[in-house]
């Protein structure tokens, strides 16, 4: 594969905590895009991970689950220096500079939105296979 990244919109957050200056956004289900160069094809996986945020300082307070409720990505936006990921996040991300976080949850008004110096995506276990996805 050539190129991946995470699609935002539909991925699973298992935790959001915001401890000493570190953000950091669980996901139980990143839903995974990878392409092959030359190829229309494309494949979607899954994979747990962490997105984190350090020496950040939050923009917003953040949301509180409900209780029994899992909270859903609806899209968003990370900031990486001079380059904005909307609705996605490169594979592999790691970058120092000025970087921001501004992600929807699904079915709510509430963000998670921090600004922070470095920025990093730590994927973790093996990513599963769920379907290719062909161009009509």
């Amino acid at each position: 594969m050539d190129s991946s990244s995470i699609r935002l919109p539909g991925s699973q957050l298992a935790e959001i905590s915001f401890v000493d200056g570190t953000l950091k956004v669980a996901f139980a289900r990143a839903y995974i895009i990878k392409t092959m160069t030359g190829s229309t094809e494309k494949t979607l996986w899954w994979q747990a991970g962490e997105l984190v945020l350090e020496h950040a300082e939050l923009l917003a307070p953040l949301p509180e689950p409900q209780p029994g409720e899992g909270l859903v990505c609806d899209g968003g936006d990370i900031d990486e220096n001079v380059y904005t990921y909307r609705d996605m996040i490169p594979i592999p991300l790691e970058s120092r500079g000025l970087c921001r976080c501004d992600l929807k949850l699904r079915g709510t008004d509430a963000r998670i939105t921090a600004q922070g110096e470095t920025v990093r995506l730590l994927m973790q276990a093996t990513p599963k296979y769920i379907e290719h996805i062909r161009e009509s």
